[in-house]
């Protein structure tokens, strides 16, 4: 599968809406599952036709699943009891699709409620009134899951290399990332917050310890980026020049950037990807002098 084009000035409108569409299920599954550190238990994980929630228990005794398919459009519920809904992924209001989702899980016996107020994004108005966003490209969407998938790939051999505690390759539906985070063992001081529609509590649970954290983000300019910081910011992080020749530090965001575009155009995709993740994580573990030998996967050469 080749690396495909995502330039976010052209499927803009329709990543809008998968980043709502994923925020209002991804409260559902927040509503009904027990947390877990980082808030692990309200991502998504990457199928072979889009993205899951994986099984979610009810209160009322049942457990259910949502799924994206976004080879075929549909989102699927479907329960322990062999019952099962589906919404297709069409252009619509998204107050419109909130309300049909809701009533399906009412005839599936999973009645939720959740806020139904987005969070991470400026402005946002809720589900219940959002009559302006809804644009959905079925193309666009696949195009973006297929990305997902080599994201996924990379970022699994990545993660194999580290024996510490680290995250599941996950999908975060604040910011609609891809993402995979390594820890030192280490506590880490209180988060200051900030995100739109996000109480201080939330950023301190997510970062409640010293984390190396790295993605893939479909926003911003160009074709979005591959991102990789530290937190807490470790003295001379920023300062440190990390490989390959196209990343960056990005002052505003305190992380360093690579451009998607690089890595899909370039001669070996995975060698820079991967030399990217590798490099950055080094910066962080070297300037936050993170205890490597015991932290990191000894690969016997010969």
């Amino acid at each position: 599968m080749a690396w495909p084009s995502l330039a976010v000035a052209e499927w803009e409108p329709t990543r809008a809406t998968l980043q709502l569409l994923t925020q209002i299920v991804g409260k559902v599954r927040m509503a009904n599952t027990p947390l877990v550190n980082h808030w692990w238990n309200v991502v998504f994980y990457v199928t072979s036709r889009g993205l899951t929630t994986a099984l979610i228990p009810h209160p009322g005794g049942l457990s259910f699943q949502v799924d994206f398919d976004l080879v075929d459009h549909e989102l699927r519920i479907s329960t322990d009891r062999d019952e099962q809904r589906s919404l297709r992924l069409e252009t619509r209001p998204i107050a419109d699709f909130y309300a049909e989702f809701m009533a399906r899980l009412d005839e599936l016996g999973v009645s939720s409620q959740i806020w139904p107020m987005p969070v991470e994004i400026e402005g946002a108005v809720m589900f219940t009134d959002d009559r302006v966003h809804g644009t959905y490209e079925p193309e666009q969407a696949r195009s973006f899951w297929q990305g997902l998938v080599q994201c996924q790939r990379l970022f699994e051999i990545f993660r194999s290399r580290f024996i510490g505690k680290a995250s599941p390759v996950h999908l975060f539906w604040g910011a609609l990332d891809l993402a995979v985070t390594r820890f030192s063992g280490r506590l880490a001081p209180p988060h200051p917050g900030g995100a739109p529609h996000c109480g201080p509590e939330v950023m301190r649970e997510a970062y409640s310890h010293e984390v190396c954290s790295c993605g893939y983000w479909p926003g911003g300019e160009g074709e979005g980026f591959f991102y990789s910081y530290a937190y807490p910011e470790p003295p001379g992080y920023r300062n440190v020049t990390v490989e390959p020749r196209q990343a960056s530090f990005n002052d505003a965001l305190g992380e360093f950037l690579l451009p998607y575009e690089a890595v899909r155009t370039a001669a070996d995709p995975d060698g820079l990807l991967l030399e990217f993740l590798q490099s950055s994580y080094e910066a962080a573990a070297e300037c936050a002098a993170w205890d490597r030998s015991a932290l990191e996967r000894q690969v016997s050469r010969g």
